[in-house]
């Protein structure tokens, strides 16, 4: 009786491994990576001022799903007050990363950020950042995603 026992939870063991094989191999078979040389650097979108530029690592940020891009920003760029509809996970790449929250762009309030930091800003949450230094910061999410400004006219879009 207990040899017949094992045997049978030996075979569903079994059968449960095979069964799991392919979804490992197959998901070990995704994956992206792109060296720093080859990012396909593009002006900034247009709800941002002029003067950024972005390359996307993966996804799709105005669809539904996980997403990965980069920001290229000069020194002097300003994004006024505003919220996104889901958290904002950010590192820094190089140079700089200033924010605040709040509803108003204020450079004497908030804190700054060096290569290799990282913050999350959360849903809805009202913040604004600003850059002494050409910068590079790497955006993670999910989608879709976008970016309301606490004052309408701060919109790029509008203008």
């Amino acid at each position: 009786m207990t040899r017949t026992r094992l045997s049978r939870n030996a075979l569903a063991t079994g059968l449960l491994i095979a069964a799991l094989l392919p979804l490992t191999a197959s998901a070990a078979d995704d994956h992206i990576g792109v060296a720093p040389d080859d990012l396909q650097w593009s002006a900034g979108p247009a709800a941002l001022p002029k003067g950024a530029q972005i390359a996307v690592l993966f996804g799709d940020p105005s669809k539904e799903g996980a997403f990965a891009y980069r920001l290229k920003l000069p020194p002097g760029f300003k994004v006024a007050a505003h919220t996104h509809p889901g958290d904002e996970n950010v590192t820094v790449i190089s140079g700089s990363f200033h924010f605040g929250m709040g509803p108003k762009l204020d450079e004497q309030k908030g804190d700054a950020l060096k290569a290799g930091g990282f913050v999350q800003l959360s849903k809805g949450m009202q913040h604004y950042a600003w850059f002494t230094e050409e910068t590079v910061i790497q955006i993670n999410g999910n989608g879709p995603w976008g970016i309301t400004y606490v004052n309408a006219a701060d919109d790029p879009r509008k203008n």
